[in-house]
């Protein structure tokens, strides 16, 4: 299996909504770590590491994200993969 590191933003409805908690829930499902944290502007960014398809399914997730968000745009960034986390955070 091919491993990937991948940084998203995530625009829309996206803060107050329980996306950051959500999204840890379902990246522990999908064996993927890293960390997702709400930035200044009102987007929410995240870190993922893991395999090409359990990334592909949370960034999937992502596009909808949880109940009460309103996803706008989910911006996609390719990074090198590091193999840097063992677990995954919501950063305050």
């Amino acid at each position: 299996m091919s491993k990937q590191r991948v940084r998203i933003f995530v625009t829309g409805k996206v803060q107050g909504v329980f996306f950051r908690q959500t999204l840890k829930v379902t990246a522990k499902k999908n064996d993927v770590f890293g960390w997702v944290k709400n930035l200044k502007d009102g987007r929410v960014e995240a870190v993922l590491e893991g395999e090409v398809d359990n990334i592909s399914r949370l960034i999937e997730w992502a596009h909808g994200g949880p109940a009460n968000a309103r996803v706008e745009d989910v911006e996609i960034r390719n990074e090198e993969f590091k193999e840097e986390f063992t677990k995954f955070d919501v950063l305050y």
